[in-house]
C-alpha cells in the first residue's frame, strides 16, 4: 500500500473513531460499512501497485451495488472523508471535494454537462441534498436536510431549502479549534 493511500484511509479513520490503533482500524474495517467504503475507495484511486488498484475496484463495484453507494474512484475528495449511514450516495466522477467533508444518506452530487460541484473543506451535507451542476461551495458551510443547492455557497454559512438559501453566516473566529478536522497524522 503507497504511504499516501494509507495517510488518506488513517486521516479517515479518526473521522470515525479519534484516536488510531490497528486493533481499531480492524475493528472499523470489519463492523463499518462506510469505513471499509471508504478504505477501498481510497486504494482504487490512490495505490500505486495496479493489482491493488484492481481488486480494490472490485470490491468498489460489489458495495456500490449492494448498499447504494456510487463514489466514482475518479473524484478528487480529500483528507478525512466521513460517509454517515453508509448508504445511498451518488456523486459525478468529476467532483471535487475538500477535506472533512461529510456525506449524509441520500445525497446526490451531480451534473448533465460534466461540471460537477467543488466543494470546500470542512463541509457537512445533510440528509437528502442534492447539490446541481457547476457549483462552489465554501469552507465551513452547512447544508441542511433536503437542501437542493443551485448556486454556489460563500464561505462560513449555513444554507437550506428548495432551492438553498443562506439562513445564517457562521461567523467564524479563524484562530478557533476546529472539531471535524483530523489531527495531522
Amino acid at each position: 500500500m503507497s504511504n499516501t493511500a494509507w495517510e488518506y484511509i488513517k486521516s479517515d479513520l479518526y473521522r470515525y473513531a479519534g484516536p488510531i490503533t490497528p486493533r481499531i482500524f480492524l475493528r472499523h474495517l470489519k463492523s463499518n460499512r462506510s469505513f471499509r467504503f471508504s478504505v477501498w475507495l481510497r486504494l482504487s484511486s490512490k495505490a500505486d501497485n495496479s493489482i491493488v488498484r484492481c481488486i480494490a475496484r472490485r470490491f468498489i463495484a460489489r458495495m456500490s451495488k449492494k448498499y447504494g453507494l456510487q463514489i466514482p474512484p475518479s473524484a478528487e475528495i480529500g483528507y478525512g472523508l466521513y460517509i454517515g449511514h453508509g448508504l445511498c450516495v451518488v456523486m459525478h466522477p468529476k467532483t471535487v471535494i475538500g477535506d472533512n467533508c461529510n456525506l449524509s444518506r441520500f445525497t446526490t452530487i451531480g451534473s448533465n454537462r460534466d461540471t460537477p460541484a467543488r466543494i470546500g473543506n470542512n463541509v457537512y451535507i445533510g440528509p437528502n441534498v442534492c447539490i446541481v451542476e457547476d457549483v462552489a461551495i465554501g469552507d465551513n458551510v452547512v447544508i441542511g436536510a433536503g437542501a437542493v443547492v443551485v448556486k454556489n455557497a460563500p464561505a462560513n454559512c449555513t444554507i437550506a431549502g428548495n432551492p438553498a438559501r443562506i439562513i445564517s453566516q457562521n461567523r467564524r473566529d479563524p484562530e478557533a479549534p476546529n472539531l471535524w478536522k483530523h489531527k495531522a497524522i
